[in-house]
Parts: structure tokens; C-alpha cells; sequence
């Protein structure tokens, strides 16, 4: 049971119009979560990626809640913000705002533990792509960002500095910093007069920047997905054009493109289907990447890290993949507008383990520990059947609660070495529920044993799959007409009638033919 004790430490954060409240996670003791923080009134909210921090927004102003201690230790005076986020390990908060003036810096850089800035600069504008406007490696030791032709570099410790450097990429559109370690840095050039989008990958360091160390270009491309692995050595590009040349797709077209630091491969990903890439993945170890791609039914494969297919994951009506933190567990899903359908996958022993479905699922990602996956229906993507569902890491359903209304779901970040192995988390899950069957008493055990044979003799009648009327006529006609087994082994009247009257008028005919012929 010792190795059990870090899986009581997950916490699942849930919004609702009421505000945000802090639950404990799985395995839950009666059966029901425990609450740590109740309803506490926000806009929004959002863990720091190690989960040390949570940023709470407010109609007024911006709160930090220490992860540990479940309290506030700061709140930031910031009107009419757009944007805020954490820094990686909690130490910043960046805050974008509205401005009036180019004289005014909106965006901040505060630093939490004395609650004053550290960095202020003017932005004219923010997008999806380009926010956060300054991007940190997971340890907070490289920090950068993106301005007009090019990446400015600071000193992450002491933001007082200012700029250290500067990395100049003419027409630069988009940058992706590598996490860990923040050793290089990826940017996407658009393309531009008869010129073609590109690429490039650079090394963060003041001496190393001359010259990208990998570059590669695209034709028809008008948006990029940039992909780093853990250890900071493979890139992986999703190239998005908003028009598709062959008239396939509605959307446009997609490519998976890999470029490596050492720029041994430089190229397309060798994708067996046509059609667009869905989604990609890489693993928590960084050597293999998965890919859903394809029209539809969508195929997945995984890849290592030179590009070989190593496992075939199948086709059918997916567009989401999920690896789980320890790498052992996969989830194969279609959500958005597909009927929900997810498949679970060992990697390590490459065996399905279970398939089940979760429709309507807007948000879904595993547990830190690995051993769950939660999937959660929220608004404003849909108004009803708003729900939290928790299920094994085999598919099957742990845990299901409807809401009113739910806005956000999420597992709070921790460290995946901090729960142990996976498979003996697995033995002490199932070692689990053993436990909590036994105390129910012989008589109980008896009753379920009893009712789960009753249920499982009950034959379970698949439905038939759904005919239009005219088929159905069709298929009568065809039987009728050329024989074979008919939907009704009686014919009806009317058909019975007609196969008379054809009987008769071909009888009718042969005697005429036989007088004619008599009388020559």
C-alpha cells in the first residue's frame, strides 16, 4: 500500500459558473472526491507546468495560490488584461493589456514572491500563436521573445538587465523555445514574395547563432505547429495550408515534416494515407512520436526517432492522440465533431487493452501518474450534458459526474517520477479494489456473484444497422425477382396477385403463338 500513497496526492481542478474548486483525485475513498478548496469565485484558472502555482483570475484582479498550502500568497492590481500566464516553475506572472498609447508598456513581467516587475515593453497586438510573448525553458533558465525580424534573448535570473542579446530573422512569424533543455530555439519565416516558408532551427547560446543548424522549406503554407521532444533534439512541424490544390478537403492540407539539431534528417515524415495529420505526439522519453493522420478513418502510427514506422496502431474514427506521462500507455480518440470513440493501447507490450467511448468530450488528457484518463464535456463548446469521466488506464469508467454547467477540468501538474513504476502502480490499484470489495461480507459477495451471472447469461441482442424504406422495398424487389432468402417468408397479397397475372399473361401469349403458328 506504500506505493499507493503518491496516487491519494492527485488533484483535479474543476470550474463551474460558481467559481473554481480543488478536489482530490483517484483512487478516492468513498467513493467521491474530497474537496480542499471550495467554489471560489473566477473567470478563470490555470496550474503553472510543475504545479507549484495556481493563477486564479478575478473580475478585478489576478491571485496566486501556493499548490501546497492550498492559500493565496499574492494578488496583482491589472485592469483590462487580456492575457495572463504563468512562467514553468511559477516565479513569473505575464499579464497582457489593453493600450491606449504607444508610450504605455502592457506588457509585464511581475515577479511573484516580491509582487513587483521585473520587464515592461509596449505590444500592439496578441494571438493565439504568438502568446506568451516571452517563452521560458521548463527550469526558467533561457527565456526569449519574439519581435519585428527578430528573437530577443534575456537573462532569466535578473530581467533588470534587459535584452543580453539578440537573434535577427527577417519576416520571423511565429518561435517555439525547447523546453528541456532550452538549448535552441525554432523559427517560422512566412512565406513572402515568391519566397517559400521555412524553418529554421538556431542554438541558444550568444556565440552559436550565426547560422541556422537546420532549416527546412515549405511551398502552399500559411500556418506552422511546432513540436519539441524531451531532450531538445527533433522537431516536429505540422505545415498547414488554408487551400487544398486537389480539392480533397475542405480545410486545406497539412504535412508532417522532422527536422533534427544534429541535422541528420530534414524532411517529410513517410505518411502511409492520404489526408490531413490530425494530431501528433511525443513520447515522455522523447525517442518515439505518434501521428493520427489520413481522411477518414484515420490511421495512427508510431514513429521512432529516425522516422520508422514501429507500430501500427490501426484505422478508424479518431483525430486525438494521447501519451500517457510514463510512456507505457497511449489513447487513441475522435472527438469534436467524431462519436467519441477512444481505443488503449500498452506500447511497451504492443496489445490493445480496451476500447470504450466518451462522446462529446471537449478536454482529455491522462493523470500524472499515468494510471487515469479524463475526459470532460464542458461550456461554452456545449451547453447540456455538461460531465467529468474518469477512466482506466484499460478503458474502463472509474468515475462519472454530470454538472449543470462546467466550464473547466483539469488534473493539477506533478512530476511523473514521483509515483514510482507504472505496472506496480497497476498491481496496487487492482490490490485496491480487492480491499475495498471484501469488507461488503460473504452474503454480498454471493448476491453480485449471483446477479453477475444472471447478467452475464442475458443474450445481448446487437441492433441492426438502419435501412432507408427504399432499400428495404429494394431488397424485397431483388428477392422476389432473382430469388434468395426474401424479409417475409409469406408473399403479400399485391405480389402474389401481380405473379398471377404475369403467369397468365405469359401462358396467353404461348397459345397465341402456337395458333399462329398452326394456322401457317
Amino acid at each position: 500500500m506504500a506505493v499507493m500513497d503518491p496516487s491519494r496526492s492527485l488533484e483535479i481542478l474543476v470550474r463551474e459558473p460558481e467559481g473554481f474548486s480543488l478536489c482530490t483525485g483517484p483512487p478516492f475513498s468513498n467513493g467521491q472526491p474530497c474537496i480542499k478548496i471550495e467554489k471560489v469565485p473566477c473567470t478563470n484558472a490555470k496550474f503553472s507546468e510543475d504545479g507549484s502555482r495556481l493563477m486564479v483570475t478575478k473580475s478585478d484582479s489576478i491571485s496566486i495560490y501556493d499548490c501546497r498550502s492550498s492559500t493565496e500568497i499574492r494578488s496583482f492590481e491589472v485592469p483590462n488584461d487580456l492575457a495572463v500566464t504563468l512562467s514553468p516553475c511559477g516565479t513569473y506572472l505575464q499579464t497582457f493589456q489593453k493600450s491606449s498609447t504607444p508610450q504605455e508598456k502592457n506588457l509585464i513581467l511581475w515577479k511573484i514572491e516580491t509582487g513587483t516587475s521585473v520587464y515592461s515593453q509596449f505590444q500592439k497586438s496578441m494571438s493565439k500563436t504568438t502568446w506568451p510573448s516571452i517563452q521560458f525553458s521548463s527550469d526558467e533558465s533561457v527565456a526569449c521573445r519574439m519581435a519585428t525580424n527578430e528573437i530577443q534573448f534575456f537573462d532569466a535570473g535578473d530581467f533588470l538587465k534587459g535584452i543580453i542579446y539578440r537573434l535577427r530573422i527577417p519576416g520571423v512569424a511565429a518561435v517555439e523555445l525547447s523546453k528541456t533543455p532550452g538549448s535552441h530555439v525554432a523559427a517560422f519565416v512566412a512565406e513572402s514574395k515568391g519566397i517559400p516558408a521555412s524553418v529554421q532551427i538556431f542554438a541558444c547560446g550568444k556565440d552559436a547563432q550565426a547560422q541556422p543548424i537546420a532549416r527546412r522549406s515549405f511551398f502552399r503554407c500559411c500556418t506552422v505547429q511546432l513540436s519539441w521532444n524531451y531532450g531538445s533534439t527533433g522537431l516536429l512541424v505540422v505545415a498547414q495550408s488554408d487551400v487544398d490544390k486537389t480539392n480533397q478537403s475542405y480545410y486545406g492540407e497539412s504535412k508532417l515534416n522532422y527536422l533534427t539539431t544534429d541535422g541528420v534528417h530534414e524532411g517529410l515524415v513517410p505518411l502511409r494515407k492520404e489526408g490531413p495529420v490530425h494530431d501528433v505526439q511525443w513520447s515522455s522519453s522523447g525517442s518515439e512520436f505518434a501521428v493520427v493522420y489520413g481522411f477518414m478513418p484515420a490511421k495512427a502510427t508510431v514513429f521512432d526517432k529516425k522516422c520508422n514506422p514501429i507500430l501500427e496502431l490501426g484505422t478508424g474514427p479518431y483525430n486525438t492522440i494521447r501519451w500517457n506521462p510514463k510512456g507505457k500507455f497511449l489513447c487513441l480518440a475522435g472527438f469534436g465533431n467524431l462519436p467519441g470513440d477512444m481505443a488503449f493501447w500498452d506500447y511497451v507490450e504492443k496489445k490493445l487493452l480496451g476500447t470504450t467511448k466518451a462522446e462529446c468530450s471537449v478536454t482529455s488528457e491522462w493523470s500524472p501518474n499515468g494510471l487515469y484518463f479524463m475526459t470532460a464535456t464542458t461550456a461554452p463548446r456545449l451547453q447540456v450534458d455538461n460531465a467529468i469521466k474518469i477512466f482506466h488506464h484499460n478503458g474502463s469508467l472509474y468515475f462519472k459526474k454530470m454538472y449543470d454547467k462546467l466550464y473547466q477540468a483539469e488534473w493539477k501538474p506533478e512530476a511523473p517520477e514521483k509515483f514510482g513504476d507504472v505496472a506496480e502502480l497497476v498491481k496496487s490499484v487492482d490490490a485496491l479494489k480487492v480491499d475495498e470489495v471484501k469488507p461488503q461480507g460473504q452474503g454480498a459477495k454471493s448476491s453480485q456473484a449471483s446477479t453477475k451471472k444472471a447478467t452475464s447469461t442475458i443474450p445481448v441482442q446487437k441492433p441492426a444497422a438502419y435501412r432507408p424504406p427504399h432499400a428495404k422495398e429494394a431488397a424485397a424487389v431483388q428477392a422476389q425477382l432473382f430469388g434468395g432468402g426474401s424479409p417475409s417468408e409469406e408473399m403479400s397479397k399485391n405480389a402474389l396477385r401481380n405473379k398471377k397475372r404475369r403467369e397468365k399473361q405469359r401462358e396467353k401469349k404461348a397459345a397465341e403463338a402456337a395458333s399462329a403458328a398452326g394456322g401457317t
